[in-house]
């Protein structure tokens, strides 16, 4: 349990590094920001908004949520909006590369605790293998799909994307690989009787 609320919160401060660097966002993000500059209220709540609204899209393709699921929801973006009450704008450009660079890192390590604590995937996540079960389409397609679209969403809302948007596109799958083993919970062994 702390392992995935340290994910999670983690995973909020990452996602506001990513938006104080301002050389672009991860496709959801791009589309948190466009939702706040073009309706209002910040960008954690609508990470919280859309999070609670994909996890209604849960409930036609029959996926359950976990606790760790509902933790997802309501943490990352506090966590977020907490960060950016307290982070400034990084300032020059070699300060925003860096903070950039960290903030990729940091999700991926903070991805691979909140996964690690197998206590349920995240709204996306389960989205993404709720549409893989029910039409027997590719993750990686699947995924790319959800993320394009979210992304083109977002940039015509007015987010931003950039060098980082790529940065974070090429990383990210290497570096969950990369903590996943350090950071998932060992399963409970269960007691056997032989005779």
């Amino acid at each position: 349990m702390p392992q995935l609320f340290v994910g999670l919160a983690l995973y909020g401060v990452s996602m506001a590094l990513m938006l104080r660097s301002g050389l672009g966002l991860d496709p959801w993000d791009v589309l948190h920001q466009g939702l706040q500059r073009s309706i209002g209220l910040s960008v954690g709540s609508w990470v919280t908004i859309c999070g609670a609204l994909v996890l209604l899209l849960w409930i036609p393709l029959r996926q359950r949520p976990g606790l760790g699921t509902v933790a997802n929801v309501l943490v990352i973006g506090a966590a977020m909006d907490l960060t950016l009450r307290v982070v400034g704008d990084l300032g020059a450009l070699p300060v925003r590369i860096a903070g950039t660079a960290a903030a990729i890192v940091l999700n991926g390590l903070a991805s691979g605790l909140y996964i690690g604590a197998r206590l349920g995937p995240g709204p996306r996540d389960g989205l993404m293998t709720g549409l893989h079960r029910r039409t027997g389409r590719s993750l990686r397609l699947i995924r790319t799909g959800l993320e394009v679209t979210v992304l083109a969403a977002g940039l015509l809302l007015g987010g931003t994307a950039g060098v980082g948007t790529v940065a974070y596109a090429l990383a990210i799958g290497p570096l969950v690989q990369f903590f996943l083993p350090w950071c998932t919970a060992p399963t409970p062994a269960r007691n056997s009787r032989k005779g």
